[in-house]
């Protein structure tokens, strides 16, 4: 499950990276072809990069809730939930330990 998750950003990373280099190829190809601007090519390109980022941001916000759909659906306890259990356990023992005295 893990392993899918990790795929996937890295997938998405890799398609943010590989879309800048695509567009940046794209802006060439439109400045010869339909004779556009300087200025207007690298406004396309910032963009199509704001796209890029936006999409790569709500890509890793699904994979993070997935991972936490997962985590829960296997039992896996939270860090707070970790963190409330040890200071459970840390209380009980003080306890037991006054108790003996």
């Amino acid at each position: 499950m893990f392993e899918l998750i990790e795929k996937t950003l890295l997938a998405g990373m890799g398609a943010v990276s590989l879309s800048q280099k695509k567009a940046e190829e794209l802006i060439q190809d439109l400045k010869q072809r339909f004779n556009v601007t300087e200025e207007e090519g690298k406004a396309l390109l910032d963009k199509l990069q704001g796209a890029a980022k936006e999409t790569q941001k709500k890509l890793e916000e699904m994979a993070l809730q997935e991972v936490k759909k997962a985590c829960e659906r296997i039992g896996v306890a939270t860090g707070e939930e970790h963190a409330a259990l040890k200071q459970r356990v840390k209380e009980l023992e003080e306890k037991l330990r006054a108790q003996g005295e």
